[in-house]
């Protein structure tokens, strides 16, 4: 009996003690995160640019090829493909669905790149088109000329072409959500630039509440929050989130600074990039502060993050940068936890063995 009290108590301590260990080291795993970078490569030329990327880690943009051309690629499972052209000359891709699709540009049409084959999606003009944006059911937004000659926004799901319209003179469409909602721009009537929500049929303005003229909204996550960039009255041009009816400023690497908001993904993580003295640096906005994605990579990786365009749902980040050999190269950042949290995992194990232990000594004792 009198062992059981003694092992009793000590099992009290224990636990308690490990309790204030557990307390202790838990805000370690809410260390910041760090990413090690890939280089993509490019199709044989000097150089890549990546746009888009999914929930799969699949990348989309484009680069030079050996005969100095510009081709549209998908880069996944560690290889880049080279997604050729419509009619000869020149393709750039733009994004890229959870399906493998992607979308863009090619010899002034825009295109669907879907099971092997590159479709071309017309346009409503004479003159070119492009798509910037595809969601998951296949619906694709871009830019298309009129008849007239003036530019317009256009959403294609199976059915044909549609102008989306716009509020001034022109449009353009660069994002869509699952929900069918789409941002973009438009031309104001005295010439400036501003952004819109479509939504269910209607254009909405989103007005700039930074108190310059020109708005720019890139792309817009399943909850509806938009981000992009806006002028402010000096001429300087901020990042915003646009929220719950709000355009909140994400702010800048420094006073003085430029910084533009690229991609949100759906867990409101957002990229982009910011000048820092006279050159730009790939960014990432957590909502709180705006950090510059090349303080959390290593060092010695010889590369320089200038434009971050893309990230998933799982934190993965896209983008383009000048690599070790000097080249502008398509990059991915793939997180990795801080070794504190790896810690902890061992740790924690230490600890359960800490608490569980004692409690086995008092089976055995009573037995």
């Amino acid at each position: 009996m009198k062992i059981q009290i003694v092992c009793h108590s000590f099992g009290a301590v224990v636990r308690a003690g490990a309790a204030l260990l557990l307390v202790a080291i838990v805000p370690a795993t809410f260390a910041e995160v760090t990413y090690s970078v890939t280089g993509l490569g490019t199709l044989g030329g000097g150089s890549s640019y990546a746009y888009g990327i999914n929930n799969s880690g699949q990348v989309a943009g484009y680069s030079t090829t050996s005969f100095n051309q510009t081709h549209a690629f998908i880069y996944s499972g560690g290889s880049m493909t080279d997604l050729g052209t419509l009619f000869g000359s020149w393709s750039q891709a733009y994004a890229i669905n959870d399906q493998g699709q992607v979308v863009g540009g090619s010899d002034g049409r825009a295109f669907l790149y879907s099971g092997g084959s590159m479709y071309n999606l017309g346009m409503l003009g004479t003159l070119n088109s492009t798509a910037y944006g595809i969601n998951n059911n296949g619906q694709v937004v871009g830019t298309t000329s009129i008849p007239g000659g003036a530019y317009h926004g256009f959403i294609k799901g199976s059915g044909p072409m549609t102008d989306l319209g716009t509020l001034g003179t022109g449009s353009g469409a660069n994002s869509i959500n699952n929900n069918g909602q789409v941002v973009g721009g438009y031309i104001t009537t005295s010439g400036a630039y501003g952004s819109y929500l479509y939504n269910g049929g209607t254009m909405r303005d989103l007005p700039n509440t930074f108190g310059g003229q020109n708005t720019f909204a890139t792309a817009i996550n399943e909850s509806g929050q938009v981000v992009g960039y806006a002028s402010t009255p000096n001429g300087a041009q901020h990042a915003f989130l646009y929220s719950g009816g709000s355009m909140i400023e994400l702010g800048t690497l420094g006073d003085n600074e430029f910084s533009r908001a690229y991609d949100i993904n759906n867990n409101g993580q957002m990229v982009g990039e910011g000048t820092s003295g006279a050159s730009w640096h790939a960014i990432l906005f957590d909502g709180q502060t705006v950090i510059d994605l090349n303080s959390l990579i290593s060092q010695n990786s010889g590369w320089t993050l200038n434009h971050a365009s893309g990230i998933n749902d799982s934190g993965e980040i896209t983008g383009w940068g000048t690599d070790p050999l000097g080249r502008t190269e398509a990059f991915l950042l793939t997180p990795i936890p801080e070794p504190a949290t790896v810690s902890l995992l061992a740790f924690g194990a230490a600890v359960w063995f800490l608490i569980r232990a004692p409690e086995a000594i008092q089976r055995r004792v009573k037995r």
